[in-house]
């Protein structure tokens, strides 16, 4: 006899991937170093340089990608006056499942005088994968953040697309206390048909933002120079002491130059970006 509903279903359970990284980082004699590192599950942080004044962590899954009921969450904190970037190893994948959401959680906490630049590499959706995503930010009051992040619907260059799926993703950054940017995207159902829409990405399949707090005209000014750099399009706007960059392209490879275009105009790139 065949297994039932509530077998089946407790042995998809079982088989889900749970991952999590809590990782602090501290100032000693000018340098960023390691304070506390936490790892469970399939996830790992590594810093392959020495301790510098900014130090570079990197993210693995080794689970090899995100599959439908895996959750994974990630606590980074940014000590008192430390330099901290972190990225990923690869692009992250999100395969397509048949029931539950993939879930990441990721806690970015910025104290006094410390800068954290949150740049992994892409996140790319298969047909019919389901995510949720929520990305919480509290900074001091003298805190600095750059926040990058960038979704790929499909692989294009291998023929893939992404008729049907689910994104959820939910942006909240706290400065001093003091909510100051709240964003919630969410595309349900039919993702292609809602990307081919005018007014939604225009059959773009690759779409990206960048926040930088604090932000200005000047930063803004800056990413609009290199206008004719971009093969897709990239909008800039400032207001109240942030600024928000947002990014949509016709593929993959197209986003991830017209990104680097705008990162290289506010901070160098992670090593791993131009390996």
């Amino acid at each position: 006899m065949g297994a039932s509903v509530a077998e089946t279903n407790s042995i998809f359970a079982a088989n889900r991937a749970v991952g999590q990284v809590s990782f602090a980082v501290k100032q000693v004699e000018g340098k960023t170093r390691r304070g506390h590192v936490h790892e469970a599950g399939s996830l790992r942080v590594r810093c392959p340089g020495a301790p510098a004044a900014e130090l570079e962590a990197v993210l693995i899954n080794t689970a090899g990608g995100v599959a439908g009921g895996d959750r994974f969450s990630l606590d980074i904190m940014a000590g008192e006056g430390t330099r901290l970037v972190v990225t990923t190893a690869a692009a992250e994948k999100v395969y397509r499942t048949l029931g539950s959401d993939s879930v990441i959680d990721v806690k970015l906490d910025v104290a006094a005088g410390a800068t954290l630049a949150w740049l992994p590499q892409e996140t790319i959706l298969f047909d019919r994968a389901r995510l949720s995503r929520s990305i919480e930010v509290s900074l001091a009051a003298d805190a600095r953040v750059v926040l990058a992040e960038a979704i790929v619907f499909g692989r294009s260059g291998m023929g893939e697309a992404v008729e049907q799926g689910s994104l959820f993703d939910r942006w909240r950054v706290r400065h001093g206390g003091r909510l100051i940017y709240a964003e919630t995207m969410r595309l349900d159902g039919a993702i292609a048909a809602r990307l081919a829409e005018p007014a939604v990405a225009k059959r773009g399949v690759a779409v990206a933002t960048v926040l930088i707090v604090p932000g200005d005209a000047a930063t803004v000014a800056a990413i609009r120079a290199r206008g004719d750099a971009f093969s897709g399009e990239v909008g800039a706007s400032a207001w109240n002491g942030l600024a928000a960059v947002r990014l949509c392209a016709t593929d993959g490879a197209a986003l991830r130059r017209d990104l680097v275009h705008v990162m290289t105009t506010l901070r160098e790139l992670p090593r791993i970006w131009t390996n």
